[in-house]
């Protein structure tokens, strides 16, 4: 949860893990809650289309920004600002990124027209299956995969000491123990600025996504909001990170192949290995991962979010979703974008209403 993990980095010893897991069980409990009893899913059906791909775009441009940043300089995420520009040669430098940029442009291209036809012209029939042929050969290589699998190797071979460093086994849990202070910090700093986050990224605008990518797949509002409030309201007792759905992820997800529900139930799957087996040693690897690398990867994920927003025909819905979109990357929030979003299509409807 974005919101949340800002006011954390930007708060420090103020906002220490009882106030980081007191905000995430309240966004959790007040998501369940709506998903429960229905309410989400009249939000949903509620919020004009135009209002969605704003949100959509904002997010997908924001991605996209961080991640040019994350590739142009060298990042010091322990005071999350950057640094002096990025070398072009090194283990980390500009010219590793820009390699890895043009083999998943290579292999995934722009991505896949949901529209796609093929030509029914008989002398053109053995080209395009033989162009079909490599296509989805293409598609069955696992690009960001192997990209995150060099990021590991050059991880190794930047720190070597790392190895040293290894110890296997989980980390120790607890209970978190909360005060009252905990709680009223939490839910002030942390699940106010968060809610609306969670609401229009994590739910209305991963529910709307789904739709777009699996045409009669639709998920449902109120089943999305119960499980990010349960996943919270489990884990965050024990110290886990307040998580959410992102619409972020599962664009970058589809862009890179992972187009079923079994490819998240692997990566559950490993991540949970990975966390009994290495546990706080896993941090100490990833700390060394090429930042140019990561910023790659985002910049993508970013892009196919943003690529939602195509199917926005109308003069009206491109001035809505843009206006959204601008309000939300200067507030650096989906909130303030989504209300000036809602109060202009209200507007636009009564100028129709009162001059028709």
């Amino acid at each position: 949860m974005k919101s949340i993990a800002a006011v954390a980095i930007s708060d420090g010893p103020d906002f220490n893990i009882p106030e980081i897991m007191a905000a995430g069980i309240c966004t959790g409990a007040i998501l369940l809650v709506l998903g429960a009893t229905g309410l989400m899913q009249l939000v949903y059906k509620l919020i004009p289309l135009s209002v969605v791909r704003g949100i959509q775009l904002s997010q997908g441009l924001a991605f996209a920004m961080t991640a040019v940043k994350y590739i142009r300089k060298v990042q010091d995420f322990s005071k999350s600002k950057s640094k002096e520009n990025r070398h072009w040669v090194g283990l980390d430098g500009l010219i590793l990124a820009i390699v890895c940029a043009c083999f998943i442009i290579v292999i995934n291209g722009a991505g896949k027209e949901r529209n796609e036809r093929e030509t029914s012209n008989v002398d053109d029939e053995e080209r395009n299956m033989r162009s079909t042929r490599i296509k989805k050969t293409m598609a069955n290589i696992p690009s960001a995969f192997i990209v995150f699998l060099l990021g590991v190797v050059l991880a190794f071979i930047r720190k070597p000491a790392v190895v040293k460093d290894i110890k296997f086994g989980p980390s120790s849990m607890e209970v978190v123990q909360f005060t009252s202070h905990a709680w009223k910090q939490g839910f002030i700093k942390g699940t106010i600025p968060q809610l609306p986050l969670s609401i229009l990224n994590s739910v209305i605008a991963v529910c709307k996504l789904s739709s777009d990518l699996f045409p009669g797949k639709e998920l449902s509002a109120t089943s999305v909001s119960i499980t990010v409030g349960l996943m919270n309201l489990v884990g965050c007792w024990f110290g886990a990170i307040p998580c959410c759905h992102g619409a972020g992820g599962l664009a970058g997800q589809y862009k890179f192949g992972g187009r079923s529900g079994g490819c998240v139930a692997i990566l559950g799957a490993a991540e949970l290995v990975l966390g009994l087996v290495l546990g706080t040693s896993l941090v100490r690897i990833l700390d060394w991962f090429p930042v140019g690398i990561l910023g790659v990867l985002l910049l993508f994920a970013g892009i196919e979010l943003a690529m939602t927003c195509r199917d926005t025909n109308s003069k009206g819905e491109c001035f809505v979703m843009l206006i959204c979109t601008a309000v939300s990357l200067v507030g650096s929030s989906a909130a303030p974008g989504f209300v000036c979003g809602m109060v202009v299509h209200l507007l636009l409807k009564l100028r129709l209403h009162l001059f028709n």
